[in-house]
Order: C-alpha cells, then sequence, then structure tokens
C-alpha cells in the first residue's frame, strides 16, 4: 500500500463509497459503519440481506466502543487476549447499534485486526471500518486483486492493494456471550 492509496481510500470512506482492501486471509469490502446509503450499497452489491448483519473491524478497541454495550472486565480480558488478531467476536450491541449493522441480532461482530494494512486503514480513517469478504453472495472470498476485479470490476470506489495474511480461511466468529464457536477460521 503507499500513501495515495491511503489516502484515496480514507476519502473514499468519508465521502460513502466502498473500498476493497487485503485483510487477514481474503480481500475485503469497506465501508464507512456510520453512513447507512454506503452500507446498504455495500450490501446490495455482495446480494447480502441485511438480516445477517455485518463486521466491524479497527485498529483499537477504543473504535469499536461506540458499537458494543459495557462489557465485564472478565469479557474485556478475553477479547484482549485474541487481539489484535484474526478472531472476530459477537458482542452485545448498543442499543443505538444501527441495523443496518447487526441485521436482526442484538449483537455486533466485531474484530480488533492485526493485519497491518486494515489496521492502518482505521487508524487512518479515525473509525471502525464495516469488513465483509469481498465476494457475491455464494461465491468463493476473493483471496487474489484479480479475483476482486473479476467480482466486482469497476462497481468499487477505491482499491488497496497489498499481501493478505498467513490465514488459510477468514476469521474465526466466537459468541462472547455464550462461548460457542460460530465460524471455525
Amino acid at each position: 500500500m503507499n500513501r495515495w492509496q491511503l489516502t484515496q481510500a480514507v476519502r473514499t470512506l468519508r465521502e460513502g463509497g466502498i473500498i476493497a482492501y487485503p485483510t487477514e486471509a481474503v480481500f475485503g469490502l469497506g465501508c464507512n459503519p456510520f453512513n447507512p446509503e454506503a452500507v446498504l450499497r455495500l450490501l446490495a452489491l455482495k446480494q447480502r440481506p441485511l438480516a445477517k448483519g455485518l463486521i466491524l473491524i479497527a485498529a483499537d478497541l477504543d473504535q469499536l466502543a461506540p458499537f458494543m454495550a459495557p462489557l465485564s472486565a472478565d469479557d474485556h480480558a478475553r477479547l484482549e487476549a485474541t487481539w489484535p488478531g484474526p478472531v472476530t467476536w459477537l458482542v452485545p450491541a448498543r442499543p443505538e447499534t444501527p441495523g443496518w449493522l447487526r441485521g436482526e441480532h442484538d449483537t455486533i461482530a466485531v474484530r480488533v485486526t492485526n493485519h497491518p494494512v486494515a489496521s492502518i486503514l482505521c487508524r487512518a480513517a479515525g473509525h471502525a471500518i464495516v469488513s465483509t469478504s469481498a465476494n457475491p453472495a455464494g461465491r468463493p472470498p476473493a483471496r487474489s486483486a484479480l479475483q476482486v476485479r473479476r467480482y466486482f470490476a469497476d462497481r468499487l470506489d477505491a482499491f488497496i492493494t497489498g499481501a493478505l495474511g498467513d490465514e488459510p480461511r477468514p476469521t474465526t466468529i466466537r459468541d462472547l456471550t455464550s462461548g460457542r464457536l460460530l465460524r471455525a477460521g
């Protein structure tokens, strides 16, 4: 990633656009979680139902605080033991967390990423970003820039190139309240 790509991506997020970028295992699509039009456009692009909800990634736990209900010290410790890293947690959402992010759930999926490009992107944006795999529903997640372009061609507003992380599959998803493993990474 070069400075121009980062500047363009942050500007795109602020203007309500959709970006593609590398993550721990696959390329992701992202947008500003505070912009409902951007989120709905991203869902339409992916052909993903609103009811499923989305993942937010961040550079640190503070960027996720606006979306998460207050947590116990033990719950904070569980999160911090896996972050930054390739573990996404379903945590209780604040009541004001928009439905366009959490879907039909009372939880929100969150991750403090350890991918250097994704982390720098969140830090430069100044907030968490929506992060969903770069693929139309039912298709395999994109593991190359070429595959992202084949899926979405000119329908993306910015693209950050870079290497994927070392994870062989999309991140593990765990439920913080029950401890259940929902997706193995």
